[in-house]
């Protein structure tokens, strides 16, 4: 299983249009080799080199398996979007402080569909995807505002 981005390939420059600096939509991405005993994906946006924590920037969960591309400033249909620590739902492009940031696009593909309720957070879909991953893979963006 593989992400892309049509904007920014693996460990480089995510563009401004995409951050607090621009626009601040999601980018593109494309899903390839989803397995085909998936029955869900789960997309997860956050950054490690935040000061205080992980900063979460993304949450979106059950997104149809069959699902190969996320476009620029959308959700995939029918899934539904977690809270962010910007304390809403929905994307929220990279925005540090300072220095070099590391954006993780983590994808996952789930042998279940997540039974959680509207605007659940981060830790509770890592917690109900416990022991039914089946198959993951990231894509690493970088931002910094200097």
């Amino acid at each position: 299983m593989k992400i892309t981005s049509s904007v920014f390939t693996h460990n480089s420059k995510i563009l401004s249009k995409y951050t607090c600096d621009g626009e601040n939509v999601n980018p593109p991405l494309q899903f390839l080799d989803v397995p085909k005993n998936a029955k869900s994906l789960v997309l997860i946006v956050d950054d490690p080199d935040a000061p205080s924590k992980t900063w979460v920037h993304w949450v979106v969960y059950n997104i149809d398996p069959k699902t190969t591309k996320v476009d620029e400033n959308s959700i995939p249909q029918d899934s539904i979007e977690g809270m962010t620590d910007f304390g809403k739902p929905g994307y929220g492009g990279p925005c540090p402080p300072s220095g070099v940031h590391r954006y993780f696009f983590k994808l996952y593909a789930l042998d279940t569909i997540l039974d959680l309720p509207q605007n659940a957070t981060k830790q509770m879909v890592e917690q109900k995807m416990q022991g039914h991953i089946i198959d993951q893979t990231e894509l690493i963006g970088l931002y910094s505002r200097e």
